[in-house]
């Protein structure tokens, strides 16, 4: 860990938990909704609909891109591209009319799929966005006007991963960390969200394709992250490494779960599998020791989901149910292929990776599915935002908003 440019401050738990207070609200702001773990706070949605599916209130075509969708103020914000370049875009709710639209960079090509693939992340009126190819900007919510930028490349020694730049930036209080991937100690770095002056930077991976979240541990707040192969955990007013376990030799894409008592869970695809770590504390360090370790979860592009005890997710192709206390499968569902998995209303909400949508009820017992629909074409790999009863979901060019109120 290196501090550069600016002195950090120093927060006490009590002062950094009530910097946070934004965070917690119910707008699906960021990567995963307001708590980065894909449960939404929403109640009363609709469990069923007639043969011609749920109710689509519009869509609107894209260009290219995973980009996720983030909401706040009746606006929702997220990134595509056209055949020149790459942008961050921002959309009315009640229509999906586009109010503006900001060059981010030149157009990304790839062999998965061509555009960004970074989810937009709100703060006030700044919004912060990774570009596919390492650009890393904070614009100004309301008009689109742009507050400051770094090439991740060109300024930290940042290398491109094979399929593009893909986590999303994550804002601690007064700073924006992101993973950057640099050489000299930069995987990992914070920067004044105001100003993009740099804060600290740490660690020594290459970037991967995970995001950071942040959560308490052992009474730590801490910022946890899966660069290409670790599992760490640094603290967010100086990068220090507090804890850290090693996962090497897979295509880290799944957000890092934290789970109730000082456990994280992290899975990757590729037949590398899932663990479930205990994070102790040994005098004056945490240190991570695995509770189980096995490969009958295996998550690809996003995470599962964590309810009362239980991990609602895809091993690959497979949509199951699992304890999360053994890693003991509970029940599995076929058909879907690969999806997304958001939990709503004591229901998971289930989009598939050619764009079949399905509620089912979150419980061990069985798999019990309310209703399904085809709902889009074409690759999905982007998760479900919901919002005021309204579900947006995307393919690679088109956006969709659906009302789910009864």
């Amino acid at each position: 860990m290196q501090k550069l440019l600016m002195p950090c401050r120093q927060m006490g738990l009590a002062a950094l938990l009530l910097s946070l207070t934004s965070f917690t609200h119910a707008d699906w702001h960021q990567w995963l909704g307001a708590q980065r773990n894909g449960i939404s706070t929403e109640t009363g949605l609709i469990k069923s609909w007639g043969q011609d599916g749920p109710n689509v209130t519009w869509r609107v075509q894209l260009g290219e891109g995973y980009s996720g969708i983030s909401y706040a103020g009746e606006k929702l914000f997220t990134m595509f591209s056209d055949e020149e370049s790459e942008y961050l875009a921002c959309y009315n709710t009640s229509d999906g009319t586009e109010v503006w639209r900001f060059r981010t960079d030149d157009f990304f090509t790839n062999d998965r799929g061509n555009g960004p693939r970074s989810t937009p992340t709100l703060d006030g009126n700044l919004v912060f966005v990774l570009g596919a190819k390492g650009k890393l900007h904070a614009i100004e919510a309301e008009n689109g006007r742009p507050v400051w930028m770094h090439d991740l490349v060109e300024t930290f020694g940042s290398k491109v991963p094979g399929w593009g730049f893909a986590s999303s930036p994550l804002v601690v209080d007064d700073y924006l960390v992101a993973e950057v991937g640099g050489t000299e100690n930069r995987s990992l770095m914070a920067f004044n969200k105001q100003n993009g002056e740099v804060v600290w930077a740490s660690h020594s991976d290459e970037a991967g394709y995970s995001s950071p979240v942040f959560t308490t541990i052992a009474g730590i707040p801490q910022v946890v992250h899966l660069t290409l192969k670790t599992l760490l955990a640094v603290a967010p007013d100086s990068g220090e490494v507090l804890w850290s376990y090693d996962w090497p030799e897979g295509i880290n894409i799944a957000t890092p779960l934290v789970l109730p008592n000082d456990r994280v869970f992290i899975s990757c695809s590729y037949d590398k599998g899932a663990v479930l770590l205990q994070i102790n504390k040994q005098g004056d360090k945490l240190v991570a020791e695995e509770v189980w370790k096995n490969r009958k979860m295996k998550n690809h592009f996003n995470p599962s989901i964590s309810y009362k005890g239980y991990l609602y997710g895809f091993d690959n192709a497979i949509f199951k149910c699992m304890k999360s206390e053994t890693g003991e499968d509970v029940w599995e569902k076929r058909g879907f292929g690969k999806g997304s998995v958001i939990l709503a209303d004591s229901m998971l909400v289930l989009l598939s990776d050619n764009g079949k949508l399905a509620l089912i009820e979150a419980t061990p017992a069985a798999y019990t599915e309310y209703v399904t629909h085809q709902v889009l074409k074409d690759l999905c790999w982007t998760i479900p935002t919901l919002q005021e009863k309204r579900l947006y979901l995307r393919n690679h060019t088109e956006m969709v908003c659906l009302d789910l109120s009864p």
